[in-house]
């Protein structure tokens, strides 16, 4: 009998697709060890690289940090370097660091019932919780707070749970525990439904909060600095008002938070989850940076959800995300979360720059033109000699590209 195929080996699956010899060479060259692969993923027959660069000059608290980043687009490192030293030090602090999950109840026939009955045994859920996951309580985390929200006119009742996962992400440890208190609610409320348990990625629990405050004259060293500034502020101020703005504004704060999520094995999708739904936290989707002129200092501030581990998961898996967190000197989620927000604010700061003053084009295109030499074919010295004449075109673009390297081949 034919092999499903999820139970063919990776090469086997590999085979089964027909592609070309080039293309088979391509994907059966591997870096990480197939046992890895083959476990973190489904129906896997390779692996994908993308480059891993160093952002520099980052003071955060006083320390200073090289900072690992995976990218793939041009200028991000480039722009998260240059927003440090323009900004010099960043402050950043967490108050608090709790993950949320759910019990949801629907079609409910007494939400005051069962939300004044979880209110008065709220011991026995704490009990329940510790034996659901004990050596989370071992760690010094645990289950910290229950309580409810009533939507009555939808017939919905969600109980929420607040859990310390210290180090960890807390997926699994916040679904361990909401089985077990799902279980005692199953028996407290026979006659009501159960309709899912599960993490919520929206971590309003998990804030940090960065800012700094630039001299102005550190904007500019031929502009006015106050005017840009000004600007600058007026640029963060509009994408409070204008959605479209405001996906591109958070967009550029994402490039840093991305890249170094990326580099230390964390959850890219539930970090982008949280931020862009504290994005709209008001009822619209707006910017998150702030900058404001306070006399002739550009002051900036950033906060948003940041459930990010140093433990667990591809952290601990991924033998590169290792060597990041090593270049990192760091082992304490909350300490991970300020780097990450200082590098959100950075990359904020140099792109509002860029955008008001000498334009985005500029210093982006610039970078763009060694990737787009590459996409043309260029190769070895060629890259370096067809990327400074892609620089003096007025039009940069792949038929140009085309046409430069084939006259530099002549």
């Amino acid at each position: 009998m034919r092999k499903k195929f999820y139970q063919m080996s990776p090469q086997e699956r590999l085979n089964s697709l027909n592609l070309s010899e080039k293309s088979q060479e391509i994907l059966s060259e591997m870096a990480l060890d197939t046992t890895i692969l083959d476990n973190l993923i489904e129906n896997q027959i390779s692996e994908f690289e993308l480059p891993m660069g160093i952002a520099q000059n980052f003071v955060i608290n006083g320390q200073s940090f090289l900072i690992p980043m995976v990218t793939e687009e041009p200028s991000v490192i480039a722009a998260a370097s240059n927003g440090a030293k323009i900004a010099g030090n960043f402050v950043a602090e967490i108050k608090e660091r709790l993950m949320r999950g759910q019990i949801v109840f629907y079609d409910v026939k007494n939400s005051d019932k069962i939300a004044n009955e979880i209110l008065e045994k709220q011991e026995k859920i704490f009990e329940q919780a510790e034996l659901s996951y004990p050596s989370i309580v071992k760690r010094g985390g645990g289950l910290r707070e229950v309580s409810s929200r009533i939507f009555s006119s939808q017939k919905f009742l969600s109980v929420d749970v607040k859990v310390d996962v210290k180090d960890a992400m807390g997926a699994n440890i916040i679904n361990s525990i909401l089985e077990g208190i799902a279980e005692l609610f199953r028996r407290w409320f026979p006659d009501e439904k159960i309709l899912f348990s599960i993490l919520s990625n929206y971590a309003t629990e998990s804030l940090v909060k960065v800012t700094c405050e630039i001299p102005v004259e550190r904007l500019s060293k031929k502009a006015d600095g106050y005017e840009i500034g000004q600007k600058i502020m007026a640029a963060s101020q509009y994408s409070k008002i204008d959605p479209y703005r405001a996906s591109t504004h958070n967009k550029g704060i994402m490039n840093g938070i991305n890249a170094v999520i990326l580099a230390t094995g964390n959850d890219t999708r539930a970090i982008s989850a949280a931020i862009h739904a504290y994005a709209a936290k008001d009822g619209a989707y707006q910017g998150l940076a702030n900058w404001e002129l306070q006399e002739k200092m550009l002051v900036g501030e950033l906060e948003f959800p940041l459930p990010v581990a140093t433990v667990g998961g591809g952290v601990k898996v991924l033998p590169k995300a290792q060597a990041a967190m090593e270049i990192l000197g760091i082992s304490d989620a909350k300490e991970l979360a300020k780097v990450i927000a200082a590098v959100g604010l950075a990359q904020n700061l140099a792109a509002l720059r860029a955008l008001v003053s000498e334009g985005i084009q500029q210093g982006h295109m610039s970078l763009q033109a060694r990737s787009l030499a590459l996409s043309v074919g260029a190769q070895a010295d060629e890259i370096a000699i067809l990327s400074q004449q892609l620089r003096k075109e007025k039009v940069m673009n792949q038929e140009v590209a085309q046409n430069l390297l084939k006259n530099l081949r002549k």
